[in-house]
């Protein structure tokens, strides 16, 4: 345990994560895609998203899909850094609320997970613009595990 924090180490830390996504989701975590795992602890995680003009909706807003799309990768980095190499978890649910307009700025996620079982874990995402105190969006989701059987190896 980290005596300044009071987290647990991770299974798999920010950088095991990295690695990983670089080759089961090459997508989503790429050189230049903007987005960034700042660190993992068991149970939870912290991601930014790099602010960027293509993020933007008509009214000079950060896309709901942006934030929406943050708040699923920071659960699913939260989840592999907490059980391992488990690429074929799944999204069951997002459920996300809007507080504020963002400002244009680098969007940074923070997840809590709340339950962590064998076969689900279900998450709290805050997601705050770099150097502000305000959420400017908070979101739950739930994810499945495959069984061990069903697994396949990262």
């Amino acid at each position: 345990m980290d005596t300044g924090t009071g987290r647990r180490p991770a299974v798999l830390s920010a950088k095991g994560v990295a690695q990983l996504l670089e080759r089961e989701f090459p997508q989503m975590l790429f050189p230049g895609s903007g987005t960034m795992i700042e660190d993992a602890w068991q149970g939870g995680c912290r991601v930014r998203r790099a602010f960027s003009d293509k993020l933007l909706r008509p009214g000079g807003t950060i896309s709901g899909p942006t934030m929406m799309g943050l708040t699923d990768f920071a659960m699913y980095v939260a989840i592999l850094a907490s059980i391992g190499p488990v690429p074929l978890a799944v999204t069951t649910n997002l459920n996300i609320n809007f507080l504020r307009k963002p400002a244009q700025r680098d969007l940074i996620a923070e997840v809590k997970l709340i339950k962590l079982g064998k076969r689900l874990a279900v998450g709290e995402v805050e997601i705050y613009c770099e150097g502000e105190d305000e959420m400017v969006a908070h979101a739950t989701a739930t994810y499945s595990i495959p069984p061990p059987d069903g697994r396949a190896r990262g």
